[in-house]
């Protein structure tokens, strides 16, 4: 099925998709767009896996640009290639990282690598983070988040299932020059 008629037959309700570890819906795609940044800037989804949620995401506003990191290229089944960046390991930096005005972890696998990124270019460019994941997982992120110049979270209702969970988060007032 192509992204196209997927996102066409999004209900209003969560849904599993084998490819996406996320439960997707229309309120779900339509509320993240909502918070993404329109071009000429541009989301980084650094563990994109296959891509599916950016590339419903992609597809389904014109105005919004999300491209993908992963270990490997031949995951990808759902974003523009030209939008597909390889690391060359599960710790690897994708240093382009420093020029997104966004970053999106989709049930990310360890803090540290979303410490690392906040401590290597979160002095750049980027100005909000994206964690989704699964509600109870969010206790061992917060710690990264607190202690970073990204401290001010909010826990907006996209219209995730009750056990995931959104949050955002952007720099502090007091460390925004």
């Amino acid at each position: 099925m192509d992204v196209t008629q997927m996102i066409s037959e999004l209900s209003s309700s969560p849904t599993r998709f084998p490819d996406c570890c996320l439960a997707i819906s229309r309120t779900f795609i339509t509320s993240l767009i909502s918070i993404l940044p329109k071009k000429p800037a541009f989301t980084l989804s650094i563990g994109s896996g296959q891509g599916l949620l950016e590339g419903l995401v992609s597809h389904s506003d014109e105005d919004v640009s999300v491209h993908g990191v992963e270990v490997s290229s031949s995951v990808n089944r759902y974003i523009a290639e030209e939008d597909m960046h390889v690391v060359p390991g599960t710790w690897g930096l994708y240093s382009f990282a420093q020029h997104a005005t966004a970053w999106m972890f989709v049930y990310p696998r360890d803090p540290k690598l979303i410490s690392r990124y906040m401590d290597t270019y979160g002095d750049n460019a980027v100005e909000l983070i994206i964690w989704l994941g699964p509600r109870v997982d969010w206790p061992d992120y917060e710690p990264c988040f607190r202690q970073s110049s990204f401290s001010e979270l909010s826990f907006p209702d996209l219209g995730l299932t009750p056990f995931e969970v959104a949050v955002v988060a952007r720099k502090s007032e007091c460390m925004q020059v």
